[in-house]
């Protein structure tokens, strides 16, 4: 008893505090249990005031779904991504046809060769197609483009493209047929060659110290196969380029970067090798470097030699 009588001895004005918190807590007890403290008042969700406020609140959520959604900015179809591509609601073929275009060292320069290289559809082109931006030169040749067709077919309705083409040509006398002689001026008589094109097959020629291959002539950039290949049918490699070689045991990094077919991270695995065997002993030697391209090397060993 004398244990319980220690925690349970409480002197008057302990044991009146003690009533009146029991006292308070019965009373809140009845208050939440026997009082009502709902409403009977009924609110008409069709009055004017509560139909504003919900107007109000659609139009907060339309916008803030709208926020959420991923905006479409500008951008050069050429580059489009898995993911971007994905996000404007490609396919997967649709992108791995744009992509496997693009690796041909091909652009696609309007929204019609978009369509006719991805093959989307009409819809999905139509939503995306607002948010193409091309080259500011692109713009212009299709302007001039659209402006000479127009032309044509103003000329007569008789007259056809190939009479148009024809004597376009017959005004024009070819200074030769060799393609590593022939002037800007002479491409120029190809349809679809215009100053621009010409003047890139000749500056990459100069680049190149000549085409030894015709199939370089694909590698003009943004040059369509198609004109590439009449260009070809008019012009021939007559004679082979005389090209200044270099000797990879001695040439510097500088250096083997002015080879066309070389750029940074092949010349660093070039130069590695070269320090790993001390010397090359012949040039076919670059086909035991990891990863290099042999489909470039025909083209490469045009510029080297191993002395």
């Amino acid at each position: 008893m004398n244990i319980f009588k220690s925690h349970f001895w409480y002197n008057k004005s302990q044991r009146n505090g003690i009533f009146l918190l029991v006292l308070l807590i019965i009373v809140f007890q009845c208050i939440i249990v026997f009082v009502d403290f709902s409403s009977d008042k009924i609110i008409d969700t069709n009055s004017p005031q509560v139909l504003a406020f919900q107007h109000k609140i659609d139009s907060l959520q339309k916008v803030e779904i709208e926020n959420r959604k991923p905006k479409i900015y500008p951008f050069n179809p050429n580059y489009i991504t898995d993911f971007k591509g994905a996000q404007l609601g490609m396919s997967l073929d649709e992108i791995d046809r744009l992509l496997a275009f693009r690796k041909t060292n091909k652009f696609v320069n309007s929204k019609k060769e978009f369509q006719q290289i991805t093959k989307v559809s009409d819809s999905l082109l139509h939503k995306i197609s607002p948010y193409f931006k091309f080259p500011d030169w692109v713009i212009k040749r299709n302007k001039n483009k659209y402006s000479n067709q127009n032309a044509i077919s103003s000329i007569s309705p008789s007259l056809n493209k190939g009479s148009v083409e024809k004597s376009r040509k017959s005004k024009y006398k070819l200074s030769t047929t060799d393609i590593n002689k022939a002037t800007a001026e002479d491409f120029q008589s190809i349809n679809g060659i215009g100053p621009a094109f010409s003047e890139r097959i000749v500056k990459y020629r100069s680049k190149l110290q000549g085409f030894s291959f015709k199939d370089q002539l694909y590698e003009v950039w943004n040059l369509d196969k198609d004109v590439a290949d009449s260009v070809l049918e008019t012009f021939k490699i007559v004679e082979k380029p005389t090209i200044k070689t270099q000797n990879v045991n001695t040439v510097t990094f500088k250096e083997l970067l002015k080879n066309p077919y070389i750029d940074y991270e092949l010349c660093k695995k070039i130069f590695n090798y070269r320090d790993e065997v001390a010397e090359l002993q012949h040039i076919s030697e670059l086909k035991n470097i990891k990863d290099f391209p042999l489909d470039k090397y025909d083209r490469i060993v045009l510029y080297l030699v191993a002395q």
